[in-house]
Order: C-alpha cells, then sequence, then structure tokens
C-alpha cells in the first residue's frame, strides 16, 4: 500500500481517483510515500526515508524547499496551467476594476438610505473612470495565464505588448496576432498604460517593479499583480501612489503595508480560488503522483527532468 499525506484540504475530485485498495489517504500520515500540498509551508519540513515525492496543487512552489529535495532524492511537481482559467478572470476583473471606481462607487451606493435614486443620479460623477479600448496593456510573463490575459485584452479593444524571454512555443503559438512580443522589460513598462505581471518569483524578477522602472513608466500607470507578492517593492509602489504616478494598483496580495496604501484595491488571493481550480490542480497532482509510483514515469518536476 501506498501511503499519501494531504497538508491541505484536497478536492475529492482529485483524490478519488486513488485506487482506494492501493493508497492510504491521511492528512496526519506520518511516514507518507507522497504529499500533496497547496500553500501549507513545508521549508521546515522534516523528510520521512520513505518519501518520494511531493505535488504541490498550483502553480507556485516557494513554499517546499526544492533544493533540500533533490538531495534527498525527492521530486516535486506542480500543476502549472490547471488553474489558469481562474487566475485570467481575476486579472481581467482586476483591470476593470482599475480603470473604473467600481469599489468605491459601490461602498458609497450601500451608504445611501433616502432618495436613492436621486442620489445616485447627484453623486455618480465621483466615481467615473476610463474604458479598455484602444489603452495599451503590457504583459510582463507570457506563460499560460499570460497569454490568455493578452488574448482577452485583444478581444476588449486594447493595444498588447508582452515580455518572457522563457516563452514557449505552446504559449507563442496559442497568442492573438495582434499581441506584440518584446525583448526588453523596460519596453513594456515604459509603453503601456496598464500593466499585468504573471511572471514567477526569480533572481531577475524579484522587485521588478521598484523606484527605478517605475520613474520610467507612463504618469498614472495601473499595475495589477495576480502572480506573486515579492514582484513588487511595497516601499516603492506606496510612494508612487502617494504622489499619483501609479493611479491604481490591484494586488492580489495583501499585506500590513498594502492595506494601508493610498488607491489600492486589495484582493485576498483569489486568483486560483475557484472550485473549477481547485479541482483541476488536485486531479493534475494526484495523476502525476500515481505515473510516479505505479510507473516511475516523471512529469511537470521543478527539480528532475521529465521521464515520460
Amino acid at each position: 500500500m501506498f501511503k499519501i499525506k494531504t497538508q491541505n484540504k484536497i478536492s475529492n475530485k482529485g483524490l478519488d481517483i486513488f485506487d482506494k485498495e492501493k493508497y492510504i489517504i491521511s492528512d496526519n500520515e506520518p511516514n507518507p510515500d507522497a504529499i500533496i500540498v497547496r500553500s501549507a509551508n513545508m521549508l521546515d519540513f522534516e523528510f520521512n526515508p520513505e518519501l518520494k515525492a511531493i505535488a504541490r496543487a498550483g502553480a507556485g512552489y516557494n513554499n517546499i524547499p526544492v533544493d533540500r529535495c533533490t538531495e534527498a532524492g525527492i521530486v516535486v511537481f506542480n500543476t502549472p496551467g490547471a488553474n489558469a482559467n481562474g487566475v485570467k478572470e481575476l486579472t481581467v476583473a482586476a483591470l476593470l476594476l482599475a480603470s473604473r471606481d467600481i469599489c468605491d462607487g459601490v461602498d458609497w451606493a450601500k451608504s445611501l438610505t433616502e432618495n436613492v435614486a436621486k442620489e445616485v443620479e447627484a453623486g455618480k460623477s465621483k466615481f467615473g473612470g476610463f474604458e479598455l479600448l484602444g489603452k495599451t496593456l503590457g504583459i510582463s510573463g507570457m506563460g499560460k495565464i499570460g497569454a490568455m490575459v493578452a488574448n482577452v485584452a485583444v478581444a476588449l479593444g486594447m493595444n498588447v505588448i508582452g515580455q518572457d524571454p522563457y516563452i514557449t512555443a505552446d504559449s507563442a503559438s496559442s497568442l492573438n496576432s495582434a499581441v506584440k512580443i518584446v525583448k526588453d522589460r523596460a519596453e513594456v513598462f515604459e509603453k503601456s498604460d496598464y500593466i499585468t505581471l504573471h511572471a514567477p518569483t526569480t533572481a531577475e524578477t524579484k522587485m521588478m517593479i521598484n523606484a527605478e522602472t517605475i520613474a520610467k513608466m507612463k504618469d498614472g500607470v495601473r499595475i495589477i499583480n495576480s502572480a506573486r507578492a515579492d514582484l513588487v517593492d511595497d516601499e516603492a509602489m506606496a510612494a508612487a501612489l502617494e504622489s499619483g504616478k501609479i493611479a491604481k494598483y490591484v494586488t492580489d496580495f495583501p499585506n500590513e503595508k498594502v492595506l494601508k496604501m493610498k488607491n489600492v484595491i486589495a484582493i485576498p488571493h483569489l486568483g486560483a480560488s475557484t472550485e473549477e481550480s481547485e479541482e483541476n490542480c488536485a486531479i493534475m497532482a494526484v495523476n502525476q503522483i500515481i505515473d510516479l509510483l505505479e510507473n516511475g514515469n516523471i512529469k511537470n518536476s521543478v527539480n528532475y527532468p521529465a521521464t515520460v
């Protein structure tokens, strides 16, 4: 029998794939053959000798000590693309929230108690905004999510430029022909009315939004971050929002600093928090573990080459 430990609540749509005659699944298994995790912090996790794999039900894996896993011979999987549609849809919503003062307008409308229709007509001009049509959207990170966002933005009538030094053939081939790919991230920052981030955290991308890069952007730029919290320097962002250099910042990663900033819309990390995304990630993670444990195959590993 193979023993599987779940570190978070994992969708039954995935767990039900395990053959119960071959697998024991528990959230307190002390000596698992494999672990399925979402956001639980495993950086200080002690590996048992039997552990062969950790599957992250999601794309990011900065909560897993990949280097230690590699040294211990543990295969680390992630589930690229499984939650892409959910993140894409939230990013499109963020574009609209960044353009139209919807959040403040809704809060104001809820405060009205008398002569509501009259008050709405008299006060709605305070919450006017801008249309996306004809504006330029810059995308940093042209993986599956970035490519999907690019195509939706083209359909909305935006001009789209994207940058990713590691863009795959699949992502490139999926793009609308109107999307312009540029080599230099600086060009994305300099030419865009809206910027959306879809890059992983690496030495090259960490704090990519900082005082120096913000200075090169258009005045009144609107920035969306549904990728990683540490792509943005919070101090630089706060200063740029205060000065008006950045008109609006929509982020899926609230923290104590972000919540105190002017002109921020803080979303409580909802990008992949749809029922469909959680099911898709669980299904992919479970299938990867089964294929490794039963067949010795590796697919979508972040620390070992594919052997399929």
